[in-house]
């Protein structure tokens, strides 16, 4: 029985939304986009905002016209047929061995900056994080998401807080000789190294899409999807272009060093240090943490639900699609979990830089929202197309600033098409 009191409305989706979107990257990316782009990072955070409301509006309307577990791969499959849209899907699930390590990876740089841990122990608290996910969705997505509203708040107060803050407290003091801003001010900024930063930051609003399988956990996913997608993506988008915001007005390290506050290498420690107290290992350490494992949490429970729906059409083994008492597909959500603990294993031992598996998972995204934007062509009414069309260009740019790191994508689709052609030819003849 579908009982609606147990699924989400707006409000618990925007915070879903929200979280999925800050998760794993809203402490850590903000600095690693400096990094590349210096000053120019504020740029790539305005324009990458700006670019994925198109997008977000798109996704939103597919999903509020054709409400189905399959998200992406479903409003593909509609427009050009069976093979596509299951190529898709197949992307969706095969981003796992790259995706899953680079999510817990970032999560993790919190629990190291709390609790310094060896590499073997770091590894033993990644899989057992994966115990937790388990019971957070044996009993639905629903409940979390109420959790993860209360954690996007927490995160919205605490960058508030800090913001104004260094804002307006940094003019009154005169201690600080130098910003990060007036130094990195001084060099010319590089349109290319803004592209190459946002080829990276797209990492932050990976989960769009996934929202879009979650439909049928809405109570009316065609009056509240929309909205709950947009309020979380702007909001995140703002949430992302302040944190920027506060590290370049950051004092230089020598002042921190200068002032006797505990430093670390994540800068928004740091930064909490400088403005609120130095209990930024704490506070930012628990938020990042809790953050990270909301965002895997709700690509977990969407690839479960995305396995479930390939295994009722035959695309993967009828093992995976029993529904248990709260309808959950327990057993495709386990299968999912034990194949990222294995790919955290390897990824372990492999040494994989962190840099180079978000850029691989963006690749296939790239793929994924470009297929969708199509799909929303053949599909959406005419309205949409400048939405649409601005989607398609901002893929096009995100491609351009990935570069070879488009090559992990590209392999995928040629590998997973032939396949599946064969598979529905082979299946025709039975």
């Amino acid at each position: 029985m579908d009982d609606s009191s147990t699924k989400m409305g707006r409000w618990q989706g925007a915070g879903l939304m929200a979280t999925t979107l800050l998760g794993t990257g809203v402490f850590i990316l903000p600095q690693m986009t400096i990094d590349i782009a210096g000053d120019g990072a504020i740029y790539t955070w305005l324009l990458l905002t700006l670019a994925i409301i198109p997008v977000t509006v798109v996704f939103g309307a597919l999903t509020a016209k054709f409400p189905h577990a399959a998200g992406p791969a479903y409003f593909v499959e509609q427009a050009f047929g069976q093979v596509a849209g299951r190529s898709i899907g197949l992307l969706f699930l095969f981003v796992v061995p790259i995706g899953a390590p680079a999510a817990i990876l970032l999560t993790f740089h919190f629990v190291h900056a709390l609790i310094p841990l060896s590499a073997q122990g770091l590894l033993a608290a990644e899989l057992g994080s994966l115990l937790l996910l388990f019971a957070l969705n044996y009993k639905g997505i629903q409940i979390s998401a109420k959790l993860q509203f209360l954690l996007t708040l927490a995160i919205i107060i605490v960058v508030i807080a800090l913001f104004s803050i260094i804002q307006f407290g940094l003019t009154a003091d005169e201690s600080v000789s130098q910003t990060y801003s007036t130094v990195l001010s001084q060099e010319k900024i590089q349109p290319n190294l803004i592209m190459t930063a946002a080829g990276l930051a797209f990492w932050s609003f990976l989960g769009v899409e996934a929202m879009s399988h979650l439909a049928n956990d809405f109570r009316n996913p065609k009056k509240d999807m929309l909205p709950a997608m947009m309020i979380g993506t702007v909001l995140v988008g703002s949430i992302y272009f302040l944190c920027t915001w506060v590290l370049l007005r950051m004092p230089m390290p020598t002042d921190i060093v200068a002032s006797n506050l505990p430093s670390s290498n994540l800068a928004m420690i740091n930064a909490f240090n400088y403005g609120l107290g130095d209990f930024g290992a704490q506070v930012i350490g628990i938020l990042g943490i809790s953050g990270g494992l909301a965002t895997v949490n709700v690509y977990t429970a969407s690839l479960s639900r995305l396995a479930w729906s390939f295994s009722k059409d035959g695309v993967l083994p009828r093992y995976l699609s029993p529904l248990n008492q709260h309808n959950v597909p327990s057993r495709a959500l386990a299968a999912v979990l034990i194949v990222m603990g294995l790919v955290i294993v390897l990824a372990y031992a492999a040494n994989r830089e962190l840099e180079d598996l978000i850029a691989w998972v963006n690749g296939v995204f790239v793929v994924i929202y470009f297929a969708s934007m199509m799909a929303a062509a053949k599909l959406l009414p005419k309205r949409y197309q400048p939405l649409i069309f601005l989607g398609c260009l901002f893929c096009a740019l995100l491609a351009y600033g990935l570069g070879l790191k488009m090559v992990y994508a590209l392999l995928l689709l040629c590998l997973t098409l032939p396949f599946l052609k064969w598979q529905q030819t082979h299946l025709a003849r039975e």
